[in-house]
């Protein structure tokens, strides 16, 4: 698939902001082995915490020390384009919808268990079966919240929109706490549409996390962080990015720092070194250039001492390649180092309780390939 995408790219900023969603939804690349990555690190400093997962995507541990996985799943075998509702273009569309995505609970190394499955999940019609399912988890007050990216008509799952749910730890149910799919329909972007070759009806939701009793979420395909009420269901957008900017910027990974947030973004592919910030977010929606120069951004998180730790997809030119993902780390004084080179299509990093970086690996590959690994930073 790779030359007649390349060969596509340069015909318009359009086919490059396709090819970068591409990457971004679940690029299921070659079926490499599975491996513990490592580089500048010491072996013994990165060990594997969990094996077979399906397309794990966000992670975070929750208030009993556990470490929940919000996983794409395998999508379907129904076809949206059966449903008379706004479809993804082709060649990725139609997707083929179906109840595979899952959150799992790792309690320990190697310790996995479901903690809810059945949640929508799509598959796309490309050849490497890019899929979209559960984008993320959030803890507030106790309460597990999901993002779901692999619901809607457009995916194949009509009766289940993409959206934000609550899940039941006890009785292992969910139900829906907003409806983004909706939401998404009601309130197009200012510059993005049906027009863009690249568009999806339903968005394809990417981060969330949990801020003074809210919960805020990035949409790439759309360019917008959105704020979601546990509790009303209510949404605000709190920025438009494709209003703002007269270039593709998709907000990838989402952290809050101080009395800010900070988003990552993917850039335009064929993937271009350097081509991809790391841009603040005032919580009034206004928003700036914070660190340019880094690769595919689709994590942040904030250590010790103002450090920031940034999870890039694929630092090489080109396409998204097997071993050419990383972690790099941003002092407070802006000094930059990697930490770890030689990740596979990592999707997610967030820090655990004993001080050490939990990342998904091999998220953007085939479902059973997917595993976590735990990088002691330092």
């Amino acid at each position: 698939m790779y030359p007649s995408l390349a060969s596509q790219a340069t015909k318009s900023l359009a086919e490059s902001m396709k090819l970068a969603r591409f990457a971004l939804v679940s690029l299921a690349l070659l079926l490499v082995p599975t491996f513990i990555a490592v580089g500048p690190l010491a072996a013994q400093s990165v060990s594997v915490y969990a094996t077979g997962l399906n397309g794990p995507r966000g992670l975070k541990f929750g208030p009993d020390g556990a470490l929940y996985v919000a996983e794409a799943g395998r999508g379907g075998s129904t076809p949206a384009a059966s449903f008379d509702c706004d479809q993804v273009p082709g060649p990725v569309g139609p997707y083929f919808g179906g109840r595979t995505a899952r959150i799992s609970k790792i309690s320990g190394a190697g310790q996995r268990s479901t903690v809810v499955d059945g949640l929508p999940s799509g598959i796309s019609s490309l050849p490497s079966g890019d899929t979209v399912g559960a984008a993320d988890v959030a803890f507030i007050d106790g309460k597990l919240f999901a993002l779901l990216a692999g619901g809607g008509c457009s995916h194949g799952n009509p009766a289940t929109p993409n959206g934000v749910i609550q899940v039941d730890l006890i009785h292992h149910a969910w139900h829906y706490v907003a409806n983004l799919s909706a939401f998404l329909k009601a309130n197009p972007p200012a510059n993005s549409g049906p027009s863009l070759d690249d568009w999806e009806p339903d968005g394809t939701w990417y981060s969330m996390i949990a801020v003074n009793g809210s919960l805020y979420a990035t949409e790439p395909n759309h360019q917008e962080v959105d704020r979601v009420s546990p509790t009303t269901g209510a949404i605000h957008r709190v920025v438009d990015v494709s209003g703002s900017s007269s270039t593709w910027v998709g907000p990838t990974g989402l952290v809050f720092h101080g009395s800010n947030f900070f988003f990552g973004n993917l850039a335009p592919f064929p993937i271009v070194p350097g081509s991809a910030s790391i841009f603040k977010l005032a919580p009034s929606g206004s928003f700036e250039l914070l660190h340019p120069g880094f690769t595919t951004v689709v994590g942040l998180v904030f250590g010790r001492n103002d450090s920031l730790y940034v999870l890039e997809l694929s630092a090489a030119p080109g396409f998204p390649t097997p071993g050419a993902g990383k972690i790099v780390r941003v002092s407070a004084s802006g000094q930059v180092q990697d930490i770890l080179t030689g990740l596979v299509v990592p999707t997610a990093m967030t820090m655990g309780p004993d001080g050490a970086l939990y990342v998904s690996n091999f998220g953007a590959a085939p479902p059973g390939l997917g595993q976590i690994l735990r990088v002691q930073v330092p």
